[in-house]
């Protein structure tokens, strides 16, 4: 922490925005229900929309974060997610939502990967997976923030006034990152050019893809998307339940990735901590999957763990890292994180069928049931095809 400038911290707000609007329509759920006719299922595509542009724009952020640097990049893309909110805001029908959802999407691609590129051009690999976790974890409070606290000032403003300040709160982070980010020292000529083409080459990156795309998927799925219409739908609960619900996966995802650096050390290897960790999220939500109606406090309890277990993303983002040459750095993160986030995107849209049909055929315990089957069983597979990644580049 001591390590991360004015210009990080700044980053770190742009963060925080990004885990927010992934997550803050999971509390608005019944009021964009009762205002605007969105159904879950309208909700999941939008969700989906906002993965999917976001993961989009990786491929360019990659290449300007490279040519133009992190400042340029993160403060001119922040502006587009203020007009998504703003769209948000002026939303009449669900499909202003998708619209508002991709627009924030664009705009919050290059939040996370800009900390990341100046990480990886200014400190060594072992480094980078300890500030790379307490970036993630301070910027997690965006997860706090879209869930009770977003409840409650929705309910106290309204959420059209509540999404307004949103957009006066994005404008100002535009303007601080340009004002205070500063970029790392260009590469010298003595580097080649990197091209995306040569990161098909890293032999160790095709195992670690796999998993990467579906890592994040679930938790992010479950906390910005169906934890709310799951407890609402199948225990009655209020939105005021869904805030506390919520918060808790939040501050969840804040202890797994502040816990992420120190276990690596404890166990002593990236990869097999990222195998316990993700071992761990495929047995909560299969748990999930079989506990679905037991009791509202078992599912809170799950939810939360949820959280906890699927914090290994900034471990698989390190150990990717670490295949990385030094003129592949920008366009490789985010590569990695366009599977990440592409993967997320795919399954929120995968996602809003198996709902659709589940629940007009079976009623809501067992049509969630097969909603956390449907996130369980590629977490799985990913986790077995991770089993063939190396440890490190000699290996």
């Amino acid at each position: 922490m001591r390590r991360f400038t004015a210009g990080i911290w700044v980053l770190i707000l742009g963060y925080t925005l990004s885990q927010f609007y992934r997550a803050f329509m999971a509390v608005l759920s019944p009021v964009l229900r009762t205002e605007l006719g969105a159904s879950p299922g309208d909700l999941a595509v939008s969700s989906g929309i906002w993965f999917f542009c976001f993961a989009a724009m990786q491929i360019p952020v990659g290449g300007w974060l490279d040519r133009f640097g992190p400042r340029r990049t993160a403060s001119s893309l922040m502006l587009v997610a203020a007009l998504g909110a703003s769209v948000f805001a002026l939303a009449q029908a669900p499909w202003h939502l998708h619209v508002a959802m991709g627009l924030i999407g664009i705009g919050c691609s290059p939040a996370l990967m800009s900390a990341y590129f100046i990480f990886a051009r200014n400190f060594s690999a072992r480094e980078f997976g300890t500030l790379a976790g307490a970036f993630v974890a301070v910027g997690s409070l965006g997860n706090i923030l879209s869930a009770s606290p977003m409840e409650a000032f929705a309910t106290a403003v309204g959420w059209r006034v509540a999404t307004w300040t949103l957009v006066g709160i994005s404008l100002a982070v535009a303007v601080s990152e340009f004002a205070m980010v500063r970029d790392p020292d260009r590469l010298d000529d003595s580097h080649p050019e990197g091209r995306l083409g040569d990161l098909f080459r890293l032999r160790a990156l095709w195992f670690i893809l796999p998993l990467f795309s579906v890592n994040y998927a679930a938790s992010a799925a479950i906390r910005g998307l169906w934890a709310g219409p799951y407890l609402q739908e199948v225990y009655a609960v209020d939105s005021s339940m869904i805030g506390y619900a919520t918060l808790l996966m939040g501050l969840a995802m804040i202890v797994g990735n502040s816990l992420a650096g120190p276990l690596v050390g404890l166990v002593g290897s990236v990869r097999r901590t990222i195998l316990m960790g993700t071992a761990a999220t495929v047995l909560v939500i299969a748990a999930l999957w079989q506990l679905t109606d037991v009791s509202l406090a078992v599912s809170v309890a799950l939810l939360t763990l949820v959280g906890l277990s699927g914090a290994s993303y900034v471990l698989l983002i390190a150990h990717g890292r670490a295949f990385l040459p030094a003129h592949l750095v920008g366009r490789g993160v985010t590569f990695l994180n366009m599977f990440s986030i592409g993967g997320t995107g795919l399954l929120q849209f995968a996602s809003r069928p198996v709902y659709q049909w589940s629940s007009a055929t079976h009623p809501p315990s067992e049509a969630y049931s097969i909603l956390f089957l449907f996130f369980t069983v590629p977490l799985a597979l990913g986790l077995l095809l991770y089993f063939l990644t190396p440890e490190s580049p000699d290996d």
